[in-house]
Protein backbone atom coordinates (compact mmCIF):
# COMPACT_ATOMS: atom_id res chain seq x y z
CA UNK A 1 0.00 0.00 0.00
CA UNK A 2 1.12 3.77 -0.54
CA UNK A 3 2.30 5.52 2.16
CA UNK A 4 0.19 8.14 3.87
CA UNK A 5 3.12 10.47 3.61
CA UNK A 6 3.27 10.42 -0.33
CA UNK A 7 0.26 12.79 -0.01
CA UNK A 8 1.84 15.03 2.78
CA UNK A 9 2.54 18.93 2.62
CA UNK A 10 6.18 18.24 2.24
CA UNK A 11 5.97 16.17 -1.16
CA UNK A 12 4.06 16.62 -4.14
CA UNK A 13 3.69 14.15 -7.46
CA UNK A 14 4.90 14.37 -10.39
CA UNK A 15 3.02 12.69 -13.15
CA UNK A 16 3.85 11.53 -16.88
CA UNK A 17 6.86 10.45 -18.70
CA UNK A 18 8.25 13.83 -19.76
CA UNK A 19 8.08 15.21 -16.67
CA UNK A 20 9.35 12.79 -14.51
CA UNK A 21 12.32 12.95 -17.17
CA UNK A 22 12.85 16.69 -16.98
CA UNK A 23 12.50 16.11 -13.37
CA UNK A 24 15.25 13.51 -13.17
CA UNK A 25 17.43 16.23 -15.65
CA UNK A 26 17.02 18.92 -13.61
CA UNK A 27 18.23 17.34 -10.39
CA UNK A 28 15.28 18.02 -8.48
CA UNK A 29 14.71 15.84 -5.25
CA UNK A 30 13.06 12.89 -5.94
CA UNK A 31 12.37 10.25 -3.16
CA UNK A 32 10.67 7.20 -5.21
CA UNK A 33 9.49 6.83 -8.92
CA UNK A 34 6.41 4.68 -9.32
CA UNK A 35 5.98 2.06 -12.65
CA UNK A 36 3.36 0.80 -13.67
CA UNK A 37 4.13 -3.47 -13.53
CA UNK A 38 5.15 -5.41 -16.43
CA UNK A 39 5.67 -2.60 -18.97
CA UNK A 40 8.10 -3.15 -21.34
CA UNK A 41 7.58 0.69 -22.50
CA UNK A 42 11.09 1.84 -23.42
CA UNK A 43 10.92 5.32 -22.12
CA UNK A 44 10.00 3.69 -18.64
CA UNK A 45 12.93 1.95 -19.11
CA UNK A 46 14.94 4.49 -19.68
CA UNK A 47 13.38 6.21 -16.78
CA UNK A 48 13.63 2.99 -14.49
CA UNK A 49 17.52 2.76 -15.31
CA UNK A 50 18.17 6.14 -15.02
CA UNK A 51 16.80 6.75 -11.47
CA UNK A 52 18.62 3.66 -10.28
CA UNK A 53 21.57 5.44 -11.46
CA UNK A 54 21.06 8.38 -9.46
CA UNK A 55 20.94 5.78 -6.46
CA UNK A 56 16.81 6.27 -6.14
CA UNK A 57 14.17 4.03 -4.72
CA UNK A 58 11.85 2.47 -7.85
CA UNK A 59 8.87 0.99 -7.13
CA UNK A 60 7.18 -1.59 -9.38
CA UNK A 61 3.54 -1.65 -8.36
CA UNK A 62 -0.08 -2.15 -9.77
CA UNK A 63 -1.69 0.26 -12.64
CA UNK A 64 -4.42 0.25 -10.16
CA UNK A 65 -2.49 1.78 -7.60
CA UNK A 66 -1.09 4.40 -9.99
CA UNK A 67 -4.45 5.09 -10.88
CA UNK A 68 -5.02 5.24 -6.96
CA UNK A 69 -2.84 7.76 -6.99
CA UNK A 70 -2.95 9.97 -9.82
CA UNK A 71 -4.04 13.51 -9.45
CA UNK A 72 -3.74 14.01 -13.73
CA UNK A 73 -5.73 10.98 -14.16
CA UNK A 74 -3.00 10.59 -16.87
CA UNK A 75 0.27 9.19 -15.26
CA UNK A 76 1.53 7.35 -18.20
CA UNK A 77 2.79 4.42 -16.26
CA UNK A 78 4.92 6.47 -14.14
CA UNK A 79 4.81 8.88 -10.60
CA UNK A 80 7.57 10.41 -9.17
CA UNK A 81 7.43 11.33 -5.10
CA UNK A 82 9.36 14.47 -5.17
CA UNK A 83 9.82 17.38 -2.52
CA UNK A 84 7.74 20.28 -3.21
CA UNK A 85 9.07 22.50 -5.75
CA UNK A 86 10.77 25.73 -4.23
CA UNK A 87 9.09 29.39 -5.52
CA UNK A 88 11.84 31.84 -6.09
CA UNK A 89 12.13 35.92 -5.78
CA UNK A 90 12.30 38.74 -8.55
CA UNK A 91 15.11 39.19 -7.95
CA UNK A 92 16.16 35.43 -8.64
CA UNK A 93 14.23 35.32 -12.19
CA UNK A 94 16.63 38.40 -13.13
CA UNK A 95 19.88 37.15 -11.91
CA UNK A 96 18.97 34.31 -14.35
CA UNK A 97 19.08 36.99 -17.33
CA UNK A 98 22.08 38.58 -16.15
CA UNK A 99 23.87 34.80 -15.72
CA UNK A 100 23.01 34.22 -19.68
CA UNK A 101 24.21 37.73 -20.31
CA UNK A 102 20.66 38.51 -21.44
CA UNK A 103 18.26 41.03 -21.43
CA UNK A 104 15.55 39.89 -19.03
CA UNK A 105 12.12 38.34 -20.73
CA UNK A 106 9.49 37.79 -17.54
CA UNK A 107 6.08 36.11 -18.10
CA UNK A 108 3.76 37.52 -15.81
CA UNK A 109 -0.10 35.75 -15.26
CA UNK A 110 -2.89 37.27 -14.08
CA UNK A 111 -4.89 34.81 -12.20
CA UNK A 112 -4.57 32.12 -14.62
CA UNK A 113 -6.76 29.42 -12.77
CA UNK A 114 -6.67 26.25 -14.61
CA UNK A 115 -3.49 24.08 -14.13
CA UNK A 116 -3.59 22.71 -17.86
CA UNK A 117 -3.24 26.50 -18.96
CA UNK A 118 -0.87 27.71 -16.61
CA UNK A 119 1.26 24.47 -17.43
CA UNK A 120 0.91 25.10 -21.25
CA UNK A 121 1.98 28.81 -20.87
CA UNK A 122 5.02 27.42 -18.40
CA UNK A 123 6.25 25.35 -21.57
CA UNK A 124 5.66 27.92 -23.73
CA UNK A 125 7.54 30.59 -21.50
CA UNK A 126 10.25 27.67 -21.18
CA UNK A 127 10.49 26.93 -24.67
CA UNK A 128 11.08 30.90 -26.24
CA UNK A 129 13.87 31.72 -23.92
CA UNK A 130 12.12 33.33 -20.58
CA UNK A 131 13.77 33.60 -17.57
CA UNK A 132 10.93 33.14 -15.04
CA UNK A 133 7.37 33.35 -14.28
CA UNK A 134 5.58 35.45 -11.85
CA UNK A 135 1.98 34.44 -10.81
CA UNK A 136 0.21 35.36 -8.10
CA UNK A 137 -0.53 33.38 -4.28
CA UNK A 138 -3.97 33.71 -4.54
CA UNK A 139 -6.68 33.47 -7.17
CA UNK A 140 -4.57 31.58 -9.16
CA UNK A 141 -3.16 27.88 -9.90
CA UNK A 142 -0.22 26.72 -8.16
CA UNK A 143 2.73 24.60 -8.80
CA UNK A 144 0.67 21.18 -8.58
CA UNK A 145 0.94 17.71 -10.55
CA UNK A 146 -1.76 19.09 -12.76
CA UNK A 147 0.53 22.17 -14.11
CA UNK A 148 4.09 20.44 -13.99
CA UNK A 149 2.68 17.70 -16.11
CA UNK A 150 0.74 19.94 -18.64
CA UNK A 151 3.81 22.06 -18.71
CA UNK A 152 5.61 18.37 -20.16
CA UNK A 153 8.68 18.99 -17.73
CA UNK A 154 9.33 22.43 -18.47
CA UNK A 155 8.03 23.68 -15.35
CA UNK A 156 11.22 21.56 -13.54
CA UNK A 157 13.46 24.31 -15.65
CA UNK A 158 11.61 27.53 -14.81
CA UNK A 159 12.39 30.22 -12.31
CA UNK A 160 8.56 30.35 -10.97
CA UNK A 161 7.86 33.43 -8.50
CA UNK A 162 4.58 33.55 -6.46
CA UNK A 163 3.72 36.79 -5.47
CA UNK A 164 1.27 38.47 -2.92
CA UNK A 165 0.74 41.56 -4.85
CA UNK A 166 0.99 41.62 -8.54
CA UNK A 167 0.39 45.22 -9.71
CA UNK A 168 3.24 45.99 -6.79
CA UNK A 169 5.25 43.23 -8.50
CA UNK A 170 5.00 44.62 -12.06
CA UNK A 171 5.79 48.39 -10.67
CA UNK A 172 9.12 46.03 -9.21
CA UNK A 173 9.71 45.25 -12.91
CA UNK A 174 9.29 48.92 -14.51
CA UNK A 175 11.88 49.96 -11.68
CA UNK A 176 13.76 47.72 -12.62
CA UNK A 177 14.25 48.63 -16.17
CA UNK A 178 11.70 45.98 -17.81
CA UNK A 179 9.36 47.61 -20.30
CA UNK A 180 5.90 45.87 -19.35
CA UNK A 181 3.33 44.55 -22.16
CA UNK A 182 -0.18 43.52 -20.78
CA UNK A 183 -2.49 41.17 -23.80
CA UNK A 184 -6.02 42.08 -24.13
CA UNK A 185 -8.14 41.67 -27.24
CA UNK A 186 -8.68 45.73 -26.97
CA UNK A 187 -5.49 46.45 -26.99
CA UNK A 188 -4.28 49.87 -29.06
CA UNK A 189 -0.62 48.16 -29.88
CA UNK A 190 -0.84 45.10 -32.40
CA UNK A 191 1.51 42.46 -31.61
CA UNK A 192 3.75 42.46 -35.38
CA UNK A 193 4.31 46.50 -35.00
CA UNK A 194 5.56 46.26 -31.66
CA UNK A 195 9.07 46.41 -30.28
CA UNK A 196 9.99 44.11 -27.85
CA UNK A 197 13.56 44.50 -27.80
CA UNK A 198 15.06 45.15 -24.59
CA UNK A 199 14.07 44.38 -21.05
CA UNK A 200 10.40 43.23 -21.31
CA UNK A 201 7.80 41.46 -19.29
CA UNK A 202 4.73 39.74 -20.97
CA UNK A 203 1.25 39.98 -18.75
CA UNK A 204 -1.36 37.35 -19.94
CA UNK A 205 -4.73 37.35 -18.35
CA UNK A 206 -6.98 35.45 -17.11
CA UNK A 207 -8.84 33.04 -18.92
CA UNK A 208 -12.31 34.39 -18.61
CA UNK A 209 -11.85 37.95 -17.28
CA UNK A 210 -8.28 39.10 -18.63
CA UNK A 211 -6.25 41.16 -16.93
CA UNK A 212 -7.45 42.99 -13.43
CA UNK A 213 -7.98 46.73 -13.67
CA UNK A 214 -4.91 47.64 -11.65
CA UNK A 215 -2.93 44.98 -13.44
CA UNK A 216 -4.39 46.78 -16.73
CA UNK A 217 -3.32 50.09 -15.63
CA UNK A 218 0.35 49.04 -14.42
CA UNK A 219 0.77 47.95 -18.01
CA UNK A 220 3.34 50.19 -20.26
CA UNK A 221 1.81 49.43 -23.54
CA UNK A 222 -1.61 46.87 -24.00
CA UNK A 223 -0.69 44.16 -26.77
CA UNK A 224 -3.73 42.77 -29.11
CA UNK A 225 -4.11 40.03 -31.60
CA UNK A 226 -4.52 40.17 -35.07
CA UNK A 227 -8.17 38.28 -35.41
CA UNK A 228 -9.37 37.31 -38.65
CA UNK A 229 -11.94 34.84 -37.95
CA UNK A 230 -15.64 35.09 -36.25
CA UNK A 231 -14.40 34.18 -32.74
CA UNK A 232 -13.43 37.11 -30.89
CA UNK A 233 -10.59 35.49 -28.15
CA UNK A 234 -7.68 32.75 -28.38
CA UNK A 235 -7.21 30.51 -24.98
CA UNK A 236 -5.21 32.35 -22.65
CA UNK A 237 -2.68 29.58 -23.05
CA UNK A 238 -2.56 29.78 -26.87
CA UNK A 239 -2.33 33.56 -27.12
CA UNK A 240 0.46 33.47 -24.66
CA UNK A 241 3.13 31.23 -26.76
CA UNK A 242 1.84 33.23 -29.99
CA UNK A 243 3.20 36.61 -28.32
CA UNK A 244 6.05 35.15 -26.70
CA UNK A 245 7.53 33.41 -29.83
CA UNK A 246 6.85 36.75 -31.41
CA UNK A 247 8.82 38.31 -28.36
CA UNK A 248 11.88 35.81 -28.75
CA UNK A 249 12.22 36.10 -32.93
CA UNK A 250 12.61 40.16 -32.51
CA UNK A 251 15.55 39.24 -29.27
CA UNK A 252 16.93 36.67 -31.73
Amino acid sequence: MVEEKSFGLENELIEGRNAVIEALRAGRAIDKIYLARGEVDRTLGHIASRARELGLVVVECDRRKLDAMSRTHAHQGVIALAAVKETVSIDDILAVAAERGEEPFVVVCDEISDGHNLGAIIRSAECAGAHGVIIPKRRSAGLTAVVDKASAGAAEHMAVARVPNLPAAIKELKERGLWVFGTAADGTSELWHTDFSGAVAIVIGSEGDGMGRLVRESCDHIVSLPMKGRVSSLNASVAAGIVLYEVMRQRS
